[in-house]
């Protein structure tokens, strides 16, 4: 028998100036992978499963990112009578998309198990944020699960402050930030850009890319590490023969 010390298992790493620490072994263990991923007191969980089967008549690939955030993750009680949680904020959603479309691109193509990549901040600091964090650790959970996936790839949010590009700032010190550049991708490519920026020169906007994919390689070689050292044999897949389906219409 495996005791719980010997299955849970730690990595750390850095972004920017900052420690990541991802940990698996601890929680959801009948998930096909599930990470917790660490920046301060920011705490995000992530489990990705897939189904063995497809449903009938499936004729796209049904993935399902889905950002759940909970009012305990910052210490509060909600205030409606029932103290229940609502429905997904504005925020909550945005995030989901911005995961789902880091995500996407790298599944096999054709493929039509159902996947689900569920994400809950367990705490949150008010200081790191928690959108690019949630990429990294839906990463760490697909690469480690048994779901076919050609990742890893990660997120990094560049900010511009008092003429310096930072790498991952804090909410606080976005406060003061010309730049809001949100980049995902793979070791080899950009893959998504989100931005808002107050007249910025393309110059800039040039270093500051090549700043966020420098900090991108970094966790996806960090993530590899994690991958050799903990990883399931991958599942087969259902795949959908676009070829024969045309033939039939």
């Amino acid at each position: 028998m495996i005791s719980e010390a010997q299955t849970v298992r730690t990595f750390t790493g850095k972004v920017g100036d900052k420690t990541i620490t991802i940990e698996t072994g601890r929680l959801a263990q009948q998930a096909g992978g599930a990470v917790t991923a660490r920046i301060g007191d920011t705490v995000v969980f992530c489990a990705a499963t897939m189904s063995k089967n497809t449903r009938e008549g499936l004729d796209f690939f049904p993935l399902s990112v889905d950002y759940e955030e909970k009012l305990y993750a910052a210490g509060r009680i909600p205030g409606s009578f029932l103290r229940r949680e609502g429905r997904p904020s504005d925020r909550a959603i945005l995030i989901s998309r911005i995961i789902d479309r880091t995500l996407r691109p790298l599944f096999p193509k054709n493929m039509r198990n159902e996947v689900q990549v569920i994400l809950t901040p367990f705490s949150h600091d008010q200081e790191n944020h928690v959108d690019m964090l949630g990429i990294v650790a839906a990463s760490a959970a697909l690469i480690i699960s048994d779901i076919p996936w050609d990742g890893p790839v990660a997120g990094v949010r560049i900010g511009l402050i008092d003429d310096q590009l930072v790498v991952n700032p804090t909410i606080s010190q976005m406060e003061n930030s010309l730049l809001d550049l949100r980049v995902s991708g793979t070791e080899d490519a950009i893959n998504m850009v989100e931005c808002s920026a107050n007249e910025v020169p393309e110059e800039t906007m040039l270093r500051a890319l090549d700043l966020a994919h420098e900090t991108i390689r970094s966790l996806v070689a960090f993530q590899r590490e994690i991958h050799a050292a903990i990883s399931k044999a991958k599942s087969s897949i259902v795949e959908d023969n676009l070829e024969d389906r045309k033939s039939t219409v």
